[in-house]
């Protein structure tokens, strides 16, 4: 089969599987994430497949997926950050930490405030208070509207003040 008709395919399974996502029917999303990566693996697939196992709270298998996705195409920052967030559900703080980073160094990846917030949550959750405060500042810098930030930021500075 020409490549570019397997692409097109793999497109398509994507988009429905994004809109049953977004419409929070996640395992018929995961039905037609394989089905693209079937016909087309890529690492966005491989990482909005693992989103979707996250919701149904299965973060071991989501983290697989997002290193699926690692595999294919390891400059691509998301799988990190998901991987780190997912972590960070499972109480494993110290394991996010190295993920976050490779998030923020990740040549493609343009919410790197997503991976400050989430080392925010890390240190914070460490008890590195003032290391938080500086990765909340970080994303609500680079997102201006970034309200998680922020409310983490001013409720963190207000205990310590």
């Amino acid at each position: 089969m020409d490549a570019n008709y397997l692409i097109e395919i793999s497109k398509e399974y994507f988009a429905k599987a994004y809109k049953l996502q977004m419409d929070g029917k996640y395992e018929d999303a995961i039905e037609f994430y394989k089905k693209s990566l079937d016909y087309y693996p890529t690492a966005e697939g491989y990482t909005f497949m693992g989103w979707a196992m996250s919701a149904l709270g299965d973060y071991e298998k989501a983290i697989e997926e997002c290193k699926n996705a690692i595999e294919i195409d390891p400059d691509y920052g998301n799988p990190y950050n998901d991987i780190g967030a997912y972590l960070i559900s499972l109480e494993r703080y110290e394991e996010a930490v190295a993920w976050l980073e490779l998030a923020l160094k990740a040549p493609k990846y343009l919410n790197r405030e997503y991976a400050h917030y989430n080392l925010g949550v890390v240190y914070e959750k460490l008890g590195l208070w003032y290391e938080a405060l500086a990765e909340y500042k970080k994303a609500f810098t680079i997102t201006p509207g970034y309200g998680n930030a922020k409310k983490s930021y001013f409720r963190l500075q207000s205990l310590l003040n």
